[in-house]
């Protein structure tokens, strides 16, 4: 018995070690190119032999992915309270209220998802257009404003709220905006974070959008900025490209762990309940 268990544990952590290296293993390996100095060839060893950071500089001001940083900071920062205001706004009342017609309206933005972005990218590119929003900040966050998945995710978060908090705060003449604002939002928090960062990710790599959205090089984001890059230097110096790349994954990957906590409950919270 003890040596099926041994046995059973090692296949265990056998598996853990393979999924590590294989999700770790690109990031390290882009992480010691990105250091390596200029004298230094790609494949002249695994690790730097002279850990410089010239390429991150280089990066900065040959680029200008201090100009791109800058902009992606933005559209997050305007993307993220709107999603999940609106999010959660759509979301206690397909909750929490009665009303005709309302799984109707929770299929149809559940469907939503399913359709690819390419197939509305076209009419969207010039409804924007229309309204003034190309090359601006603003239409680079219109995709990020609301979503079908934070609509579904708060949903299923507000669906473990007791009726009998709401009842209470009715009582006390509290309106159902109110309820929704100093009731259910605060027991709802890790899974306001958990949108947050699903936002935060999903804004910070964009690519398709910003690109068609914008003919303006200082209105680039990051992920334009590193496409922009592999292709300016003809994919040769991969160095540099190393560097752009770090620079890109390095916000995402610090949020996500000062916060992961949070996530991890917030997943829990708004996916247990149907």
């Amino acid at each position: 018995m003890q040596v099926n268990q041994l046995s059973k544990r090692i296949w265990i952590y056998a598996l853990m070690l393979l999924v590590a290296v294989t999700t770790v293993g690109p990031f390290l390996l882009t992480l010691f190119i990105s250091l390596k100095s200029p004298g230094e060839g790609i494949y002249d060893g695994f690790l730097p032999a002279n850990p410089s950071l010239i390429n991150f500089v280089e990066a900065f001001e040959r680029a200008n992915f201090g100009s791109y940083f800058i902009n992606t900071i933005i559209v997050s920062a305007i993307a993220i309270p709107l999603n999940l205001f609106f999010c959660s706004l759509a979301a206690y009342p397909l909750a929490r209220m009665e009303f005709k017609g309302r799984s109707f309206a929770l299929v149809l933005i559940i469907s939503t998802m399913m359709v690819p972005f390419q197939l509305f990218m076209a009419p969207l590119f010039q409804l924007a257009g229309e309204l003034g929003l190309h090359n601006t900040h603003v239409g680079l966050v219109i995709m990020q404003v609301s979503t079908a998945f934070g609509i579904f995710l708060m949903r299923q978060a507000f669906l473990r709220i007791p009726k009998e908090l709401e009842e209470s705060a009715y009582l006390d003449g509290a309106n159902k905006f109110q309820v929704w604002y100093k009731v259910a939002l605060p027991l709802v928090k890790p899974t306001l974070i958990t949108l947050a960062i699903f936002t935060f990710m999903e804004t910070w790599g964009d690519y398709l959008w910003p690109l068609i959205n914008t003919t303006d090089s200082s209105m680039y984001t990051l992920s334009i900025g590193l496409a922009q890059l592999s292709q300016n230097f003809d994919g040769a110096n991969l160095k540099l490209v190393s560097a752009g790349s770090i620079l890109t994954v390095i916000p995402t990957l610090l949020i996500f762990i000062w916060l992961q906590k949070y996530f991890i409950s917030g997943v829990t919270e708004g996916s247990v309940k149907g």
